[in-house]
């Protein structure tokens, strides 16, 4: 079967300026800002890390501003992308799970304070909101079911950077050359990796 890989979600906002301001200070990448005849403009943001992009823009959907309320991220530590989304100066909801342990529900049904028992992975969230009101929610993710992941994912330049010292090792390349350093920056730099 042919691959079907969600590449990019549309924002909708009300305010292009005011929500490129939001998204750059949250701390993802932006990669292009096109301005086009009759005020059509896209401004394209990719989180650290993500493989999927989001565009904002006006003359790019007709969905209302601030609709979205389904926007999910991946994290390693709940904590960690908390405490460094607050630190940025955004607004984060407390950690919660649900009550029924498997996903949250829309809203604020069912929410229960604090970690999921166990710290399960996939069972933890936070949320947040753009200046519209488009909702994210953060999900630990710390072990992924088997068979999930169909591509490596590096976090890090230099997880990267080890892995391509690993390649040129395996591959006869001389074990001193700076090599990885400088293509690990480079890929990493394109994917919106941070150092």
């Amino acid at each position: 079967m042919v691959d079907f890989r969600i590449e990019v979600v549309v924002l909708p906002v009300s305010d292009v300026e005011r929500a490129r301001e939001f998204y750059n200070r949250a701390g993802f990448k932006e990669q292009a800002d096109h301005k086009g005849p009759g005020g059509f403009r896209i401004v394209h943001f990719t989180p650290p890390g993500s493989p999927t992009s989001i565009i904002i823009g006006s003359g790019i959907t007709e969905e209302a501003p601030g609709t979205s309320q389904s926007v999910l991220l991946v994290v390693d530590d709940l904590d960690v992308a908390r405490k460094e989304l607050v630190g940025r100066g955004i607004e984060v909801s407390e950690v919660f799970h649900d009550a029924g342990g498997v996903f949250h529900h829309a809203g604020t049904t069912d929410r229960v304070p604090g970690f999921a028992p166990g710290r399960r992975s996939y069972s933890s969230f936070a949320s947040f909101t753009d200046p519209d009101g488009n909702l994210f929610v953060l999900q630990e993710v710390t072990e992924r079911h088997p068979g999930r992941i169909t591509q490596v994912v590096y976090r890090t330049v230099g997880d990267l950077e080890q892995a391509l010292r690993e390649a040129a090792e395996t591959h006869g390349e001389p074990s001193g050359a700076d090599w990885p350093a400088r293509y690990g920056a480079y890929l990493a730099e394109a994917a919106g990796v941070n150092g």
